[in-house]
């Protein structure tokens, strides 16, 4: 079957730089799938995206489709015809429905296999790809993640900017469809200052190269991409550091212009008395300049703009860059200088009138809270209690300083400069940063006992309150991000390898929120959420659920513990006696589930009459001896590989032995020797768990 390649391009004004990746992929996966669904088979697509334009082309896509066959069952035969052959009414419905002759109705009788039914058959014709692009380019672009669309000019269309040309080529034709009020046609649009002209697309597979050697266009944003990183790169390095080049700036660079060109300016030197953070800030999110740092990381006094230009004089591109972020500079300078006169203990006063919520009061009332908090923590980790609580207290107090108010991002690292400059001590001041760590998944810890103090108390204090007041998550809505904070929470705990309680920790954490009154079951709610993070956390890094659940049969409540046993557990199910093992406990839990009255504590070796329950009852004793040690060490891996070595004797014991033997004795003794059994697994996790449910 005859194949043509396809282009379509949506010409625009400049599109939204955050948002042109995901368009560009939402567009190109739509018009992907709507082929499939028609059945219009490619061999390849490929994406592009510029400030102005969005584009796929599609390679070697079909012309037609490929006839279908339609099959439509009816009813069984003996409900369609009576007992004269005549049609019924059921019949006659099916007839009207795929307009069939009632006459012609015997000859569409068919075996589905099973039964004798009516059945219709008919050859469809496959769609002509002419004849679909209209439709395909209007709900690719109406399916688009578009927040607010916007309309422009007299029409009624609706888009993220207006549209300005319609191309659309399939293999050397122009194909004249109309979308958004836009008739198609073969022509596109060049660079807006290197060739601001028509540029006629000759054929759908010419098009990127028209656009790069005509119209002065990179409209493969990988491609642009790459360009740019070498670019930033080699600048970097020509001016004796390495530009830092983040992928978020790289984006949003490369969504701003069609032609790259790099440019390295410079600014004064005494700017780099100003903490380092505040600079980069100022260059990345107002004038989406890139950093260059020295061998020793430090910040030089330079920074690299992509311009959108090949200017006959570039000096005067830096020339003017370099005046604009002059003034940038300066403020974050004077910001600075100024946020330094003013200590961070006499800025707390200020917190009384900035509220952190309705019922739970000031950001005041909350360094009140966490302060207490971090003492209680610090005492239970032997930390120092009175850096915890200094570094609590002045936590927020960088929230009123002239930097964070024009840097929000400069939170807690503002924090460290200015309590450094107060004389405050060396992990008191870190930890004005650290409390906000981790910030994202992945992040860094902590590095202080005192950070990692304030961490967790900021954390427990906001999930505690917020859930005392009722305000669970649910769903999408997270506005506290107390999703990130229960994760924050656990690896603060877990990676620090502390031995903390969790439910001792909320429970102290409720009881700094005296003004609100609290549900009886509070610590016990929070308790489940916050593990109920855990949970999904082991499942994203592959370990099955069933393990999981092994081990918060327990009602465990420290979280460091619960990675220990669950790590044993998953190590466990890799062992060749795991699944035996596993299937005996469950086979275990039954028998002693239906038990009525108690089960004795201890056995009675008297009454051990079959070989195979002597043997279970010698083993037993055996691994009681070696185990006890290790799990009283949180050795939980090496006590469960040890009492893998029960499955013999337990296999052994099931072949053999009947548990519920007539003579009571016997049976209470057998009872008791699987409870023994239980009891040693059950020290570690409920392994009867890990058996799937059928």
């Amino acid at each position: 079957m005859s194949t043509r390649d396809l282009l379509i391009e949506i010409g625009t004004e400049e599109l939204p730089p955050k948002a042109l990746k995901t368009l560009s992929a939402a567009f190109s996966d739509s018009i992907a799938k709507q082929l499939g669904a028609m059945e219009l088979s490619f061999t390849g697509l490929k994406s592009f995206a510029t400030p102005r334009r969005l584009a796929v082309l599609i390679s070697d896509l079909t012309e037609r489709a490929p006839d279908r066959e339609i099959e439509v069952w009816g009813p069984p035969a003996k409900v369609a015809f009576d007992a004269d052959g005549k049609p019924t009414n059921a019949a006659m419905a099916f007839a009207k429905k795929n307009q069939l002759n009632t006459d012609d109705l015997q000859n569409h009788i068919a075996n589905d296999g099973k039964q004798d039914k009516l059945c219709y058959r008919s050859l469809v014709s496959g769609a002509n790809s002419v004849d679909v692009f209209g439709d395909l380019i209007n709900k690719a672009l109406a399916s688009l993640p578009i927040a607010k669309r916007m309309r422009w000019g007299a029409s009624r269309a609706e888009f993220v900017r207006p549209i300005h040309w319609l191309c659309i080529v399939y293999g050397e034709e122009a194909i004249a469809e109309t979308v958004f009020d836009l008739r198609a046609d073969r022509i596109s649009r060049g660079h807006r200052f290197h060739c601001n002209e028509s540029l006629n697309i000759t054929s759908a597979s010419a098009y990127e190269t028209i656009l790069q050697e005509q119209g002065k266009i990179i409209a493969d944003y990988d491609k642009r991409q790459q360009l740019i990183r070498q670019q930033v790169s080699d600048l970097g390095n020509g001016l004796g550091g390495t530009a830092i080049i983040d992928d978020d700036l790289l984006d949003e660079v490369t969504s701003l212009v069609e032609w790259p060109v790099a440019l390295a300016g410079s600014f004064e030197q005494r700017f780099l008395k100003v903490p380092p953070e505040a600079l980069i800030s100022s260059m990345k999110e107002h004038q989406k300049y890139f950093h260059v740092r020295d061998a020793n990381g430090k910040l030089m006094p330079n920074f690299i703009t992509v311009a959108n230009i090949v200017s006959r004089e570039p000096q005067k591109v830096i020339d003017g860059n370099e005046r604009v972020i002059r003034p940038r500079l300066s403020d974050a300078a004077f910001f600075f200088e100024t946020d330094c006169k003013t200590s961070l203990e006499s800025r707390r006063e200020r917190l009384r009138s900035i509220v952190f919520q309705a019922k739970l009061g000031t950001i005041y009332d909350k360094t009140e809270r966490v302060a207490a908090l971090s003492a209680e923590i610090a005492q239970l980790i032997a930390a120092d209690a009175a850096s915890a609580v200094r570094a609590a207290k002045l936590s927020k107090s960088d929230l009123v300083t002239e930097m964070v108010l024009e840097f929000d991002d400069m939170q807690g690292i503002a924090g460290y400069y200015y309590a450094q400059n107060d004389g405050e001590a060396a992990d008191v001041a870190l930890a004005m940063n650290e409390q906000y760590m981790p910030r994202f998944a992945g992040d860094v810890l902590p590095q202080t006992a005192t950070g990692t103090i304030v961490a967790l108390a900021d954390r427990l204090d906001t999930i505690c309150g917020i859930f005392a007041i009722g305000q669970i998550p649910s769903g999408s809505k997270d506005p506290f991000a107390l999703r990130r904070a229960s994760l924050g929470v656990l690896r603060l705990i877990i990676e620090n390898q502390h031995p903390l309680d969790l439910r001792q920790l909320i429970e102290l954490a409720i009881s700094q929120h005296n003004g609100i009154k609290v549900a009886a079951d509070l610590a016990d709610t929070v308790l489940n959420y916050i593990l109920e993070r855990l949970k999904a956390g082991y499942e994203d890094n592959g370990i099955a659920a069933e393990v999981f659940m092994a081990v918060s049969a327990k009602q465990l409540s420290a979280p460091l513990d619960i990675e220990h046993r669950v790590n044993a557990v998953q190590a466990f199910c890799q062992l060749p006696e795991a699944a035996a093992l596993a299937a005996a406990n469950k086979r275990v839990t039954n028998i002693l589930a239906k038990v009525d009255g108690g089960i004795a504590d201890q056995i009675d070796t008297n009454l051990l009459v079959e070989a195979a329950e002597q043997t279970l009852a010698k083993q037993l004793n055996e691994q009681q001896v070696i185990v006890a040690p290790l799990f009283a060490a949180a050795r939980y891996e090496e006590g469960l590989k040890s009492l893998a070595g029960l499955q013999a004797a337990v296999d052994g014991f099931f072949d053999t032995v009947m548990v519920n033997a007539d003579d009571l004795a016997l049976r209470s003794n057998r009872q008791a020797l699987l409870k023994q059994l239980q009891g040693l697994f059950l020290e570690v996790a409920d392994i009867s768990q890990l058996v799937s449910a059928k």
